[in-house]
C-alpha cells in the first residue's frame, strides 16, 4: 500500500470526525443557534431549498432566532418546514419575520439529545473503523499479490491502527464537548 493511499484513508477519517461534529451542530443545546435550522428545506416554487438560502438567519437574544425571508411570500412555506422538521420550536410569524423562541430544555429532553449525539459518534466510529477494514484489506492484498513486503505491511498495518485511534479519540473528543453542551444548565 502507498503513501498516498495511507494519507487518503487519513483524509477521510478526519473528513468523518468533520461531518459528525457539523452534524452535532445541529442538535438544541438550550441556547440558540443558527445551526438548528440552517439545514431545514423549504418547499419553495416547487423546489426543496436550505432555509439559508431564502433568508437571513440572526440570534437577536440568547433564546430567539430570527429568520427574514428575502420574499414575503415564503413566509407560510419557511413556517409549515420548521414545524415539518424535527428541531421540536414552534414558529411565531410576525408580520414579515419568524421567531423561533427557544424553550429551555427539560432534563427528559437533555437525555434524549445526549442519546442522539451518542448515536452520532457511533456512526461515525463505525466509519472510521470501516476505512480501517478497506486500507487493511488492501495492505493485505499487496502482501499476497507481492507488492509488499511482509515487515512493511506490518507496519503499515500498525500505522493505520494509529490514525484509527487517533480519529476514534477525535470523536469522543469532540462527542464529549456537545454532550457536556447539551447537559449544561
Amino acid at each position: 500500500m502507498s503513501s498516498e493511499n495511507l494519507a487518503s484513508t487519513e483524509h477521510k477519517m478526519a473528513r468523518a470526525v468533520e461531518v459528525m461534529e457539523r452534524d452535532l451542530q445541529g442538535v438544541r443545546t438550550g441556547r440558540a443557534s443558527t445551526a438548528l435550522v440552517e439545514r431545514v428545506t423549504v418547499e419553495y416554487y416547487g423546489t426543496p431549498t436550505a432555509l439559508n438560502q431564502l433568508a437571513g438567519i440572526s440570534v437577536p437574544e440568547p433564546h430567539q432566532i430570527v429568520i427574514q425571508p428575502w420574499d414575503r411570500g415564503v413566509l407560510s412555506a419557511i413556517e409549515r418546514a420548521i414545524i415539518k422538521s424535527d428541531i421540536g420550536l414552534v414558529p411565531n410569524v410576525d408580520g414579515t419575520v419568524v421567531r423561533l423562541n427557544i424553550p429551555p430544555l427539560t432534563e427528559e429532553r437533555r437525555r434524549e439529545l445526549v442519546k442522539v449525539v451518542h448515536k452520532r459518534m457511533e456512526e461515525a466510529r463505525v466509519e472510521i473503523r470501516n476505512l480501517r477494514r478497506e486500507a487493511t484489506e488492501a495492505l493485505k492484498k499487496g502482501e499476497r499479490d507481492g507488492t509488499v513486503g511482509a515487515d512493511e505491511a506490518r507496519r503499515e498495518l500498525e500505522h493505520v491502527q494509529r490514525i484509527t485511534d487517533k480519529y476514534i479519540a477525535e470523536v469522543d473528543r469532540v462527542g464529549g464537548v456537545k454532550e457536556q453542551e447539551v447537559l449544561e444548565v
